[in-house]
Order: C-alpha cells, then sequence, then structure tokens
C-alpha cells in the first residue's frame, strides 16, 4: 500500500472550485498571533449556520458549482475501492438492505472549526476511528503527527503527544520489552478509562495516561513489512482488569495488560484483522478482516464461537449494542449489517450508505442510536427505537477520519480530513429526545 499523507488530498481544489485561501498558508506563528481572526474567518457557529453559511465555511458563491450541483457530481464519480465485490452481489444488496426513512434531525449542527484539524494516515486506510470523545466538551484528535485535545467550551486546541520526534517510554518495568518511536503515523487510536492508546502505521503501540506527562509504554508489535495496527481499544475482562487490545495487518490479535502493559494473550487467524470489538461483558471478541465472515470468538482463549455471514466484501468496523446482543459490522460492499448473536445464522438488517464502505460505526452508550459513517461525505444516525427504519443523514465534503459520541450522548464529533476544509464538526443531541430502553 502506498504511504499518501491526506493533506494532500483536497476534493475541493480542482481549479474549477478553489477556493481563495489554504489552511496551510498559516505557519505556526500566524496561529498565535492571529487566532481570532483565523477563528472569524474558519468556525462556523449554529447561529451562522441558520443564518445561511456553510457548516464546513465553503464559500460556493465563489465557485463554478453550486452545493446541490456538487454534490450530485460526486455521488456519480466517487469510486468505491472494493476487493472482491461482484457486480450481482450488489444487485442483490440493493435488494436487500432496509427501506429508512431519511430526514430526522436527532443531533443538530453545534459547531465546526478549522482550528484543529483531523488527518488519516492514507486515503485508503480501512479504519476511521481517529476521534474520541472523553465528554460532551471534550475530545481527542490526531493531526498529522501530534494528537490534539479540543476542548469546545475554550474553543482552543492543545497538543498532547508530538509521535513525529523520538518518544522514550517513561515506565521501566522488568522484562517488558519496550523501545522509543519516532515518526510515528497514528492509524488507530482509543481514549478511555485515563488512558490514551495509539496505533501506529508499521506496527507500533503506544500508551500515554490522560493526566500524566510523557509515554509510559511503546513498542513495536510486529517486525513485518505490512503490520499495521488496525484497531486499539481499552475494557475491561470478566474479571474487571483492564486490558488493552489490538488488530494487526499480520493476522494477529493481541490483548496486554494495562497496569504491567504485559502481553495476557494472542491470538492468529488466517487473514488480516482489520477491527475487532469486545462485547460489553468482555467475554466475546468481534474479529472482522480481509474476509467475508465476521467471526465470534472467546476473549480469553480465542476459540471461535460462531462465524456470521451475509458480507459480501472485507469488513472494517464493529460496534457492539450495550445491551450485548446486538453486533453491527461494517463492510467494504457499503452495508452495515445488524446481528442478534442470540441467532447468528443470518442478519436480521442491512444498512445501506450513499457511496462507500462503512468505516465507522458506534452506537451510543445507552443504546439509542447507531452512528454509520462512510469514507467520506456522509455520517447516517439511525434510531435503534424505530427498529433502525428511521435516520438522520449528515452531508459534508471530505475524507471522514472518525466520529464519536461523548459519554453521555449528548454531543457527537465528526473529524473532516481535507488538506483546505480538514475540520472538527460537533453536533448536539435535541432536547426532546429522551433516554429510552432498547427495543430488544
Amino acid at each position: 500500500m502506498e504511504q499518501f499523507n491526506s493533506d494532500e488530498v483536497s476534493y475541493l481544489d480542482d481549479k474549477s472550485i478553489r477556493a481563495t485561501k489554504n489552511d496551510s498558508d498559516f505557519s505556526d506563528s500566524d496561529f498565535e498571533d492571529d487566532f481570532e481572526t483565523k477563528k472569524m474567518e474558519t468556525d462556523t457557529s449554529a447561529q451562522e449556520a441558520r443564518n445561511g453559511k456553510d457548516i464546513q465555511g465553503i464559500q460556493w458563491e465563489g465557485f463554478k458549482y453550486t452545493r446541490d450541483e456538487f454534490r450530485e457530481t460526486r455521488l456519480i464519480q466517487y469510486e468505491n475501492f472494493v476487493n472482491i465485490l461482484t457486480p450481482s452481489s450488489r444487485e442483490k444488496l440493493d435488494k436487500e438492505h432496509r427501506k429508512v426513512e431519511k430526514g430526522k434531525n436527532f443531533y443538530e449542527f453545534q459547531f465546526n472549526t478549522r482550528l484543529v484539524t483531523s488527518t488519516i494516515v492514507h486515503f485508503q486506510l480501512e479504519l476511521r476511528n481517529l476521534v474520541w470523545a472523553t465528554s460532551k466538551h471534550d475530545v481527542y484528535l490526531m493531526q498529522n503527527y501530534s494528537l490534539m485535545h479540543w476542548s469546545s467550551l475554550l474553543q482552543r486546541g492543545k497538543e498532547v503527544v508530538n509521535v513525529a520526534r523520538s518518544v522514550t517510554p517513561t515506565q521501566k518495568l522488568p522484562g517488558l520489552f519496550s523501545e522509543p518511536l519516532s515518526r510515528v503515523q497514528v492509524s488507530s487510536m482509543a481514549v478511555k478509562e485515563n488512558l490514551i492508546l495509539l496505533g501506529g502505521f508499521n506496527g507500533e503501540l503506544l500508551c500515554k495516561c490522560v493526566n500524566q506527562p510523557g509515554v509510559a509504554f511503546c513498542t513495536r508489535l510486529s517486525t513485518e513489512d505490512n503490520a499495521i495496527t488496525n484497531t486499539v481499544d481499552i475494557y475491561r475482562s470478566p474479571s474487571g482488569s483492564l486490558r488493552l487490545i489490538t488488530a494487526n495487518n499480520d493476522c494477529k490479535i493481541r490483548v496486554f495488560d494495562a497496569q504491567s502493559f504485559t502481553r495476557v494473550s494472542e491470538f492468529a487467524f488466517d487473514w488480516s484483522v482489520n477491527n475487532t470489538s469486545v462485547n460489553p461483558d468482555g467475554k466475546l471478541l468481534a474479529v472482522l478482516g480481509d474476509s467475508t465472515e465476521c467471526l465470534i470468538s472467546d476473549s480469553h482463549s480465542g476459540k471461535v464461537i460462531s462465524s456470521l455471514k451475509g458480507h459480501k466484501d472485507y469488513s472494517f468496523a464493529s460496534a457492539w449494542h450495550p445491551n450485548g446482543l446486538i453486533l453491527a459490522t461494517g463492510n467494504q460492499d457499503t452495508t452495515c449489517r445488524l446481528w442478534d448473536i442470540r441467532n447468528p445464522s443470518e442478519s436480521f438488517a442491512v444498512l445501506k450508505g450513499n457511496m462507500g464502505a462503512i468505516r465507522g460505526l458506534k452506537f451510543t452508550p445507552e443504546g439509542r442510536f447507531l452512528a454509520m459513517a462512510e469514507p467520506a461525505d456522509f455520517v447516517h444516525i439511525f434510531d435503534t427505537q424505530s427498529g433502525f427504519l428511521q435516520s438522520q443523514e449528515i452531508d459534508l465534503f471530505g475524507e471522514i477520519a472518525g466520529i464519536s459520541f461523548s459519554p453521555d450522548t449528548e454531543a457527537l464529533y465528526v473529524g473532516v480530513a481535507d488538506r483546505t476544509y480538514g475540520s472538527l464538526m460537533e453536533y448536539k443531541r435535541r432536547k426532546d429526545n429522551h433516554y429510552m430502553d432498547s427495543f430488544f
């Protein structure tokens, strides 16, 4: 896979529609000296959006095309990368997916800022989980080699870790293999339980405590040429122990103890593992990758318990409903399938995107909504209470670096990776949507 910095690409940078000013024109000194001016030029508030300003700050009046015309062109010209999806399989999917009532407004646009900009390592990188909210006001995102913290209260961004420079682990534990790393291209991240976990394009793993300086632990998981750390996550085992889990292109899942950073277990599979997620009680793993199957494995032994069949291409995302019974899986065939693991023989629903692979899936912590992100331009929010039959569609322009609900479900953050219009978008939950139990 060719390494390709997302900063080199802008869907809105064609000569026929080019904007007059590029964010890259601003140096670090400009950022410090002219913060308020840039903020006025690049940020969009909810009030400004209601008054007609484009939510991304795109000045369509200066372009050759209107927004609607450009959207129509994008839908026609966008090429979704596939590995094994056939035309006949695509036709079957078109008949199989659920007819959904769109146009709902579960989350309202709140703010868009380009003072921090989301980036991705590679424009074809499968996983897009580089945005994590730890509260409705605090969110972490990758901006090139910097892990940034954005405060929506202060409307300020702050660098937390810079992995372009050499990173030396602060903890020296007996028998623990840890090594300095530098120029880590972050491909995956998770921020939970007061820990920040970063995975790298060349098989790296870094762990940092949120409130402590330095990186506690860092190592290279594999020396293979194509060992991208596709997924990292933090979870509680059935015993209550805090665990770190990684999934890599070298076909392995690795589990570490979060206190000692020792490896607890390692599971090997027949294909590259693009994504893994742990169910709420910590007993089951969803394992997805370069296969049409999704495996359900025992988290302790790695033994495969069942195989979920129905997708037509490779899978890249998964999410467990908080009730532990529903699993959502995202695939390059442009669909998300929903499975009741009590009856794994077939999916009970198929949700379809507009343009591309489903590369991001997140349930709200109480299970009311499911957010589904395509690689670019669209985030869909489904109401589980309606049986996933009602949805909201967030329409934007640019690669999507990640999506994250806040733990209290009050906010949804969307990272947009684009050379000119890269940004962080914030949506807030409408007050008339109350917490309700799942329909299951």
